[in-house]
C-alpha cells in the first residue's frame, strides 16, 4: 500500500510530461512553405486637374526611392501629349509634378520605378 502511495506523483507528472502539447517541445526549425511578404513599395499621388492645368503631389512613406513620372493625354487630336521628366522621391519626401495641355485634358496618370 505504502509502494502505491510513493508512485503516485511520479505516474502524475509521467503523464503529464505526455500530454504536452506539440508546440510546447522542442522540434527542429523546418521551412513553413509560406511565401515571404511582399516588400512595400510606391509612392502614394493625389492629382488634381484645373482646366488644362495638372498638379500632381506624390509622397513615397516607404524605404526605397520610387521615381515617379507625370503622364497627361489631351483632348484635341491636335494638342501634343506629355510625359514629364522622371523625379527621384526618396524615404519621407514629397515631390509636386506639374503639367497641361493647351484646351482640356483627357487623361492623368503617374508611373512608377522602383530606383535600385
Amino acid at each position: 500500500m505504502r509502494l502505491s502511495r510513493s508512485l503516485a506523483p511520479v505516474t502524475l507528472a509521467f503523464a503529464l510530461v505526455l500530454s504536452l502539447p506539440y508546440d510546447a517541445r522542442s522540434h527542429a526549425r523546418v521551412p513553413s512553405g509560406h511565401k515571404p511578404a511582399p516588400q512595400l513599395f510606391g509612392a502614394s499621388c493625389r492629382t488634381t486637374v484645373r482646366g488644362s492645368h495638372v498638379v500632381a503631389y506624390c509622397h513615397n512613406p516607404y524605404v526605397d526611392t520610387d521615381r515617379v513620372r507625370l503622364h497627361i493625354e489631351c483632348a484635341q487630336w491636335w494638342d501634343i501629349d506629355t510625359d514629364g521628366s522622371p523625379v527621384d522621391t526618396g524615404p519621407a519626401m514629397t515631390v509636386r509634378l506639374a503639367g497641361r495641355c493647351w484646351k482640356d485634358v483627357r487623361a492623368v496618370w503617374i508611373s512608377h520605378q522602383k530606383v535600385s
